[in-house]
């Protein structure tokens, strides 16, 4: 593919239809309402191999606005690397790259038994390229161009495969996290957070009475970027705390101290953390 055949295809087409992705509310329709206990699973990190750099930001952005943990590589073959070493859930695939054939590099990742989701992205649109793709281990396939609404949906409906009864609410102790609204609630009032808050108590919620130190936070909330000297982990903590702990009878974020912080019903020693 030339360079003015990608220019066409990501600039124009796709600033065309991806539109600006402040998508927070957008949903793929009707949905499971299942309410379970809290399982111990991660928060969601996903991976784009997008050689085009302007859709790269934008899918990126977009997603982390949809409080995603997300990063990005411009070659196949970092992409690779990337999939086969970091616990990614979701790998968002382009087929034209640079280096590479990404329905080659499809096929190797699922060699090296990556199990991650693989959604592919293509301005080829036949039924012949497609069927290539899923037989090369693909999970769906979308064709450019495209709405980021059709791409958010599509990648709710593969996360959502991850087990039969996968919940798509998680509820402790009074605290209620709807993970397809985005919306949080906790004795019945309603919480607003922003998407990197959502993202941090959705992880404390699936690890509950878990104690978690700052780097493993780092690791399953931000992304491979993080500075670790940064206090922004503290910081985003102490935000969350004020939202769904400060006017309510019992705290559930307590601080161990030399260990890092545990998400559950207070400990007698730890009244008042």
């Amino acid at each position: 593919m030339t360079a003015d055949q990608r220019a066409t295809e990501g600039s124009e087409a796709f600033g065309r239809t991806l539109l600006t992705p402040h998508l927070s509310s957008a949903r793929p329709g009707a949905c499971d309402s299942r309410t379970v206990r809290i399982s111990s699973t991660q928060a969601m990190r996903i991976l784009v191999v997008e050689d085009n750099p302007d859709m790269a930001s934008a899918i990126r952005q977009g997603l982390k606005e949809n409080g995603y943990s997300v990063d990005v590589a411009h070659k196949g073959f970092e992409g690779e690397e990337l999939a086969a070493t970091e616990p990614y859930d979701l790998v968002i695939l382009d087929v034209m790259l640079p280096d590479r054939d990404g329905i080659d590099l499809c096929r190797n990742l699922r060699r090296r038994k990556v199990a991650a989701y693989i959604l592919m992205l293509t301005a080829l649109s036949s039924t012949s390229n497609k069927v290539a793709g899923l037989e090369a281990g693909a999970d769906d396939y979308l064709t450019k161009p495209f709405e980021f609404v059709e791409l958010l949906a599509r990648i709710r409906a593969l996360l959502r495969r991850g087990t039969a009864t996968e919940a798509t609410k998680l509820e402790f102790g009074g605290l209620e996290l709807d993970l397809i609204r985005r919306r949080v609630h906790r004795d019945g009032e309603k919480i607003k957070l922003s998407a990197k808050e959502f993202a941090l108590l959705e992880f404390f919620m699936r690890n509950p009475d878990r104690v978690v130190d700052r780097m493993t936070i780092a690791q399953k909330v931000w992304d491979i970027n993080f500075e670790p000297s940064s206090n922004v982990i503290d910081v985003s903590i102490s935000s969350l705390r004020k939202k769904i702990d400060r006017d309510f009878a019992r705290n559930l974020i307590h601080t161990v101290v030399g260990m890092g912080y545990r998400f559950g019903e207070p400990e007698e020693q730890e009244e008042g953390s």
